[in-house]
C-alpha cells in the first residue's frame, strides 16, 4: 500500500559492493509538509547537518538515499557532494533545491564516490515511478536482513487515508535514535507544526527506546511527508481526528522499531524491558536501559540463562533510587526474584529464554512510573558481522 501521490526510484551504483542497487529515491507529486529528527551524537553527518537546516522550511518534495556510504567526518567535501547532488535531483524534477533532502547510511569516513553516484542520480530521476516503496526499503539496507515496511489505512472525515512507514537499521542502535533512516509518508493533510508534534512524541515513545549494542549513530534521521492528497481539513492538535493520527502513527514507529531490533545484528531473540514501580519517568528510563545495554544480561539472554543477579546488578548501578529488599523481577509471566530474592523458579525462568520473544519485568515498587525498552541477545555473530564491516 502506498500513500497517494508518492512515487519511487531505486538505482545500482555500487558504492560499496556491486550486485545490490544502493540508491533510492521518494518523490511526492507535489510539495508536502514535512518533520524530522535527527541523532543527538555531536558528530554529524554531511546530510544530517543539511537536513537539519532545511527542516526549518516545512516543505519537502523528494528525499534521496544512499547506503554504503555516510557521507560523515568527511568536511566541507562532504557537504559540498551532498549539495551537487540535491542540486542534480532538484534539477532533473524540475524541483527546488529547497525541496529536496538527503540522507545517507554506510562507512563513516570515506568521501561518497561521485563519479558513480552522479550518473545513477541521472537514472534514478529518468526511471522515477518504476520503483516501489519496497524497493527502497531494499536500497537503504546495510547489514540489515530484511526490509521493513509497514502501513496503516484510516478513516479521515469522509475518506480514507494512507500512512506508511519505511526504515533501516540493526547494528549501532542506541537511545536518541540509532544508525537508522526512517520515512514516513501519508497522503493525509497534517498542518506543519501538528506534523512535528506528532513525528516528535512518536520518536520518543519508539526509536528513542530501543538499543542493540549501546551505540550512537552519525546518520540517525526521521522524517515525515504530508502530501494532504486525500483532500481533508489539514489536521491540527484539536481536529477531531488527531488522536487517531498519532495512534497510527505511534504503531508504525514502535512497529517499525520492533523490527529493527529483532533485526539486531547476530541477534536470535527481541527483548522488552518493562520497568514499573519507578520514582519518576526518568528512574524508569535509566533503570530499563541500564538492563537493557548490559551486555551481562545480554549474553545471558543468549544463552537461556534466568541469570536475574545481572539484572540486579544493572539496577544498582544505574542510578535509579530503589530498595533491592523491594524489587521483583520476572522473565515474562514467571516471577524469578520476588523482594530482592530468589523465588526459587529460576529453571523454569531459564526454560521462558528459549523462546524469541521475551519480557522481562521488573517492579521497584517505588512510585508509579514506568518505561519499556526494545533490545536484544548479543552473539558471536554480532563481533564477527562489525568486526569485517569495511572488508
Amino acid at each position: 500500500m502506498t500513500p497517494k501521490g508518492f512515487i519511487f526510484s531505486t538505482v545500482e551504483a555500487s558504492i560499496k559492493k556491486p550486485g545490490h542497487r544502493d540508491i533510492g529515491l521518494i518523490f511526492s507529486e507535489v510539495e508536502a509538509n514535512i518533520a524530522g529528527v535527527f541523532t543527538t551524537n555531536a558528530v554529524k553527518a554531511a546530510p544530517v547537518l543539511i537536513c537539519m537546516e532545511k527542516i526549518k522550511s516545512g516543505r519537502g518534495q523528494a528525499i534521496i538515499v544512499n547506503s554504503g556510504n555516510a557521507n560523515a567526518c568527511t568536511g566541507k567535501k562532504g557537504l559540498k557532494d551532498a549539495d551537487k547532488i540535491i542540486s542534480a535531483v532538484a534539477e532533473q524534477l524540475d524541483v527546488k533545491d529547497s525541496t529536496v533532502y538527503i540522507c545517507s547510511t554506510g562507512v563513516i569516513g570515506a568521501p561518497l564516490p561521485m563519479k558513480k553516484i552522479l550518473p545513477a542520480v541521472k537514472s534514478l530521476t529518468q526511471d522515477i515511478g518504476r520503483s516501489s516503496m519496497d524497493d527502497v526499503a531494499d536500497a537503504i539496507m546495510t547489514t540489515d536482513t530484511f526490509p521493513k515496511i509497514i502501513s496503516k489505512r484510516l478513516k479521515i472525515g469522509g475518506g480514507y487515508g494512507l500512512i506508511s512507514g519505511i526504515c533501516k537499521g540493526a547494528g549501532m542502535i542506541a537511545p536518541n535514535m540509532a544508525t537508522m533512516l526512517c520515512f514516513i509518508l501519508t497522503d493525509i493533510a497534517v498542518e506543519r507544526k501538528t506534523l512535528s508534534t506528532i513525528l516528535k512524541s512518536s520518536v520518543k515513545k519508539s526509536f528513542n527506546r530501543i538499543t542493540i549494542d549501546g551505540d550512537m549513530s552519525t546518520n540517525d534521521t526521521v522524517l515525515m511527508l504530508s502530501n494532504g492528497l486525500l483532500g481533508n481539513e489539514p489536521i491540527t492538535a484539536e481536529s477531531a481526528d488527531f488522536d487517531k493520527v498519532l495512534k497510527a502513527v505511534d504503531e508504525i514507529t514502535y512497529g517499525l522499531s520492533k523490527m529493527i531490533v529483532s533485526d539486531g545484528e547476530g541477534a536470535t531473540k527481541l527483548v522488552e524491558v518493562f520497568v514499573r514501580g519507578a520514582k519518576n519517568d526518568s528512574d524508569a528510563e535509566k533503570a530499563a536501559f541500564a538492563v537493557s545495554n548490559s551486555l551481562l544480561v545480554k549474553t545471558a539472554v543468549y544463552g537461556c540463562d534466568a541469570n536475574w543477579g545481572r539484572i540486579m546488578a544493572a539496577l544498582g548501578s544505574s542510578g535509579v533510587g530503589f530498595r533491592e529488599e523491594k524489587t521483583d523481577i520476572s522473565f515474562n509471566k514467571i516471577k524469578a526474584v520476588k523482594g530482592g530474592i530468589s523465588n526459587n523458579r529460576d529453571e523454569e525462568a531459564t526454560g521462558v529464554l528459549k523462546g524469541k520473544q521475551i519480557k522481562i519485568t521488573i517492579d521497584l515498587h517505588a512510585g508509579d512510573s514506568s518505561a519499556k525498552v526494545l533490545t536484544c541477545d548479543l552473539t558471536e555473530t554480532y563481533i564477527r558481522i562489525n568486526a569485517e564491516y569495511r572488508t
